[in-house]
């Protein structure tokens, strides 16, 4: 269905991610106090749940109800089908 305008951003959140959890991982091999280390890991797993809440949800606005307009019967429901799929990701 082509790019979405959200995928930069998405990625942008991803990498910005990645590179906190790379130093999440360096304070734990450095042993850093536990706290300090939660809270970082605590802030890098909200960081993805966000992207994906993001990605998900513009999924659903591009693909799935942008799909219906232009669905025939049969087009309808397997886009029903592909939303109850990808719900179980929020």
């Amino acid at each position: 269905m082509g790019k979405h305008d959200s995928h930069p951003d998405i990625v942008k959140r991803l990498k910005r991610a990645s590179g906190h959890l790379n130093k999440v991982i360096a304070m734990i091999e450095a042993e850093r106090p536990c706290p300090v280390v939660a809270q970082q890991l605590h802030a890098v797993a909200k960081a993805i749940t966000n992207a994906k809440t993001i990605y998900v949800q513009d999924h659903i606005e591009h693909c799935i109800d942008g799909g219906i307009d232009q669905a025939d019967d049969g087009d309808v429901r397997a886009l029903i089908d592909e939303l109850k799929d990808v719900a179980k990701y929020l």
